[in-house]
């Protein structure tokens, strides 16, 4: 039992380890491109811009208002 005690709290902690480096990575990576690609993160169009659409009753086409 004791010798396969220590290697599975390496494994443990090994594991550990990076799934705290993954999420750091994680982090980081959305932060870049937030700096990069801002008007993504804002959706770009405003909603105000966007015309609402309906539906044509007769052509069952959506249309803008």
């Amino acid at each position: 039992m004791m010798l396969f005690f220590p290697p599975l709290i390496g494994w443990a902690l090994g594991a550990l380890g990076a799934a705290v480096v993954a999420k750091v990575l994680t982090k980081e990576w959305q932060r870049i491109n937030d700096e990069l690609h801002p008007s993504e993160t804002t959706g770009g169009a405003s909603r105000e811009k966007i015309p609402a659409l309906r539906r044509d009753p007769t052509s069952g086409v959506y249309r803008p208002e």
